[in-house]
């Protein structure tokens, strides 16, 4: 009885739809034109792809040590925040792994948000590092990982073609795109007819494979508490030898640290004394040592590996 009922109850109100489409075809007919094309137009936007806005990268500490990247998209697909009191809706990828010589063992994930949330916070540094956090806070609770507080914007991830992420996030390409109907002279029948099919030719290609996580557990409170923690550089791991010559003598100095989160020389600051070094990578590590003995600092070479994401320096006693 309840489910009649229901069907009873949806048919009365389609009813009254078409009635009252059909009034203002008749009535208004470039209003209603103007309704339909809006529809369409928003239909058409539905099926838009997405997009890739930037990427994160961050260390993974637990379970298995690794590299995490985050490809931050925008997609018309994910409701747009209602209230900032509410749940953000979040889409999420299907998990990919692998490994390469020069990263290791990596692990990608893509989140997608509604574009207007990213284009309101892209002019506003602290709006969209709370993005950033909220990301990497959202993937540390869904994945259950122990990730590092430290990150950095990089230009892409492993395996971060347009076709890849779209895979990922369960969008399909249609093999052509819809024609725009004429609507002058159609029938309000007709018309919502091709927009019903628009929505559910869209609802039938993403929700099998789309994931819909609500970001509930993320607090506002706990997001500042990181974005903070995130700003002051941590010290690397580092170890710092004295080598001797033949004789037992000491003859150079060798540092070696490691920088899980740097891809390159160039991204690391070297300055030094006959007494100490400092080495710095914006925003990510600082580390000042002193040296156990007194060097010449004109003799000091330094070689970055990638693959182990190591840097040495060795230099000359005096």
């Amino acid at each position: 009885m309840c489910s009649t009922g229901s069907t009873e109850d949806v048919l009365q109100q389609m009813s009254k739809l078409w009635s009252m489409l059909d009034d203002l075809s008749e009535n208004d007919p470039a209003a209603y034109r103007t309704l339909i094309e809006k529809q369409i137009k928003e239909g058409a936007e539905f099926r838009a792809p997405p997009e890739l806005y930037t990427c994160l990268c961050t260390e993974i500490l637990k379970p298995k040590k690794g590299l995490l990247y985050i490809n931050i998209c925008g997609w018309k697909r994910v409701p747009a925040p209602q209230d900032p009191s509410r749940p953000l809706p979040v889409y999420t990828g299907k998990l990919e792994t692998g490994t390469n010589e020069d990263q290791g063992w990596y692990t990608v994930l893509d989140v997608a948000l509604n574009p207007v949330l990213l284009q309101e916070s892209r002019e506003n540094k602290a709006e969209i590092n709370q993005v950033y956090m909220l990301a990497l806070s959202f993937a540390q609770k869904q994945l259950g990982m122990t990730l590092s507080q430290q990150y950095r914007v990089v230009n892409s991830s492993p395996n971060s073609s347009p076709d890849e992420l779209h895979c990922r996030l369960g969008f399909q390409k249609l093999s052509s795109a819809p024609k725009q109907p004429n609507t002058a002279g159609q029938t309000p029948a007709a018309l919502l007819q091709h927009i019903s099919s628009l929505r559910s030719e869209n609802q039938e290609d993403s929700a099998p494979q789309i994931i819909f996580r609500p970001a509930e557990k993320i607090k506002k409170d706990l997001i500042q508490v990181i974005s903070a923690a995130s700003v002051e550089p941590q010290k690397p791991e580092y170890r710092l030898e004295v080598k001797t010559d033949a004789a037992g003598v000491p003859d150079s100095v060798e540092l070696t640290v490691e920088l899980p989160m740097v891809c390159s020389m160039s991204e690391c600051q070297l300055s030094m004394s006959k007494d100490d070094v400092l080495l710095e990578v914006e925003d990510l590590y600082y580390l000042l040592v002193d040296f156990p003995k007194t060097v010449n600092e004109d003799t000091a070479s330094a070689i970055f590996n990638k693959k182990k994401r190591r840097l040495t320096l060795k230099v000359n006693v005096l």
